[in-house]
């Protein structure tokens, strides 16, 4: 028998490549904008490009140049004019595709930037399929036009203009990097009121809507919380390159929005750190007490904003302060002792000032101190229930990559279906990625949760095994899974399954909501094919157009449930394609309102509302998601 050689491949002069900018990015777009994704995810790069783009606006008005912004988003197009002082016209395309170019290294002209790095711009320039940039200035204009980075066409020198200066960019994010994507609205809401509320007297016009803040921080926290469920009025602070505001509800907890020179840090970092532990000080120095920081902390709703020299962000997409000091300068002052110190002597004065307040504060500490020791024991005895069953968890079929895998380029892929029933289960465990893919399968209906004390879910062994499951007894530090997918039937059953789940984690773990870790899982509800094709429709106007086009006589099925679905089928719907749909809080809902007017006892109010509608929880799933 002849032995096959392997052989090794040629590495020589012909196998060193240089990449340029555009092919550089074009290859490796995690690198500059995080991960790709549809856009069901807050964090997905469509948002990023629009980010990059605004953040340069942003720029110029905190340095005085404008007081307006114009932004217009469609499906698949971004627009955006600022009225600051224009890209200087001799490097209108410089500014948009060379790396390392732009005006924010001089730290005089841009000193507390959002960027430095000079990538930005020129990242969603090379992942769209049409870019335009249009720079007014002095009564002159330039313009350029790319497509995929490559330059296509631009203005012959400078025109004439009687436009306000300022900068104007067009982009359409490329669909073949960005598959199947669409903005969600929701989404865009919240990233508009942010810079708002940032930048005190600005004003966005987004798609017909005016965004606007008077008071920063302040009426952040007056948007973000019902301030009649609140225990004291906000606290809003300010100094010189920060400001905090703070208040104590009932929910369970935690709550923080934390910005770094305006940019919304939605992973935290150090001056996040540095914030909650300078709180803990700060109470214990004023009660005279040495109280467990979960009691203090628990239950608060906070934000924080601060503005830093050169800011180090751990990833490209800056969701995570990586800096520990104020300045690049050897003898700067850290973020630990500027906050702290700032807290300590802010908060404690106000304290003292508003003796009201101070007795709110101290009795919510108390109660949270009683409710802590209250479950002690239960939590400790299920606890080590859980730990057991955790060695044969019959409900949870893992995964092999999870979320909390610092190292692991696929955490973010990570997925626990959350099924029902022993034949959904058994399609989806048989057809799911096991590395990254894993389910939670429920025995039937689970409790209704609300109103009820966290001891239930200590007491409850399915709700104790799903937190032990994800890891967030404490924090979401741990988070195993990057998307939790509630994967029910689309019946009657199915919908009353999903909302008690829904309401259990809106309950106790209301951040995994806030922070767009939830969603449900669309499957097709038709099956319709020939002999040459088949198409899954999700919709009944979907299954007229595939019986229109696979006339004249294709085979229907009606998927009645997830079992029916076969394992080799399920993999075409949780794989590549899988279609997710995001539960988003509706803006002018708090979390109470919402549970306790669809989840809680039949006010007069609700039964008007069920009479004259008769179709409660089809509507509570739009109010909860987009």
């Amino acid at each position: 028998m002849e032995e096959i050689q392997n052989t090794p491949p040629i590495y020589n002069d012909d196998s060193i490549r240089s990449l340029d900018w555009k092919e550089h990015i074009r290859l490796r777009p995690g690198m500059y904008i995080g991960k790709l994704g549809d856009g069901s995810s807050v964090d997905d790069g469509i948002y990023v490009l629009v980010k990059e783009i605004m953040d340069n606006s942003i720029d110029e008005h905190m340095m005085g140049n404008g007081k307006s912004i114009d932004v217009k988003i469609s499906d698949h197009k971004v627009e955006v004019r600022d009225y600051g002082r224009g890209i200087p016209l001799g490097k209108v395309i410089d500014c948009v595709s060379k790396i390392n170019t732009g005006g924010k290294y001089d730290s005089g002209a841009f000193q507390k930037s959002v960027g430095l790095n000079g990538v930005g711009t020129k990242a969603t320039n090379a992942l769209s399929n049409y870019f335009k940039v249009q720079s007014y200035r002095d009564g002159q204009t330039k313009w350029a036009e790319f497509c995929k980075g490559e330059l296509l066409t631009e203005s012959k020198g400078t025109e004439n203009s009687t436009a306000k200066s300022g900068t104007y960019v067009i982009f359409e994010p490329d669909n073949t990097i960005f598959k199947n994507y669409h903005f969600i609205p929701q989404f865009l809401d919240s990233l508009f009121w942010n810079y708002a509320y940032l930048n005190a007297g600005l004003t966005i016009n987004f798609n017909g809507e005016k965004y606007f803040s008077q008071n920063g921080l302040l009426d952040l926290l007056n948007k973000k919380t019902n301030t009649e469920e609140n225990r004291y009025p906000i606290i809003h602070l300010k100094g010189n390159d920060i400001e905090l505001a703070i208040t104590h509800n009932n929910q369970y907890g935690e709550e923080y929005y934390s910005f770094v020179n305006g940019q919304n840090t939605t992973q935290g970092g150090t001056h996040l750190s540095a914030f909650r532990e300078a709180l803990v000080k700060t109470v214990r120095e004023f009660y005279k007490k040495e109280f467990d920081p979960s009691d203090v902390r628990a239950s608060i709703v906070g934000a924080i904003a601060i503005r830093v020299q050169e800011p180090v962000f751990e990833s490209q997409t800056k969701t995570k302060l990586g800096s520990t000091t104020i300045s690049p300068d050897s003898n700067s002052t850290s973020i630990r002792s500027f906050i702290g110190d700032f807290v300590k002597t802010e908060l404690d004065n106000f304290l003292h000032k508003n003796p009201s307040t101070a007795d709110a504060i101290l009795k919510r500490i108390l109660q949270s101190e009683r409710e802590r020791k209250d479950i002690a024991g239960i939590k400790k005895l299920a606890n080590e229930r859980a730990k057991k069953a955790n060695l044969h968890n019959k409900k949870l079929r893992d995964c092999r990559i999870h979320f909390s895998d610092e190292k692991s380029d696929s955490k973010h892929d990570t997925i626990l279906f959350i099924t029902e029933g022993d034949s959904a289960s058994g399609s989806i465990t048989k057809s799911r990625d096991v590395q990254t893919q894993a389910v939670f399968s429920l025995r039937g209906k689970p409790l209704n949760s609300f109103g009820l004390t966290k001891k239930i879910v200590y007491e409850n062994e399915e709700f104790n095994l799903l937190q032990h499951a994800l890891d967030i007894e404490d924090s979401l530090d741990n988070l195993r899974y990057n998307k939790i997918v509630i994967a029910t039937d689309a019946d009657v059953d199915g919908m009353h399954i999903r909302l008690l789940i829904l309401t259990f984690f809106l309950q106790f773990f209301p951040d995994l909501v806030r922070n767009g870790h939830i969603y449900i899982l669309e499957t097709p509800l038709f099956r319709v094919r020939n002999k040459k094709e088949t198409i899954y429709c999700y919709s009944e106007e979907e299954r007229k157009n595939a019986i229109e086009k696979l006339s004249p006589k294709p085979e229907i099925t009606r998927f009645k449930g997830l079992g029916e679905i076969s394992p080799d089928e399920f993999g075409n719907f949780i794989g590549e394609n899988i279609k997710l749909e995001p539960v988003i809080l509706a803006k002018d809902f708090t979390i109470q309102q919402l549970l306790s007017y669809y989840m809680g006892k039949n006010t007069p109010e609700r039964q008007k509302f069920i009479i004259d509608n008769l179709k409660i929880e089809k509507d509570l799933e739009e109010v909860l998601y987009a």
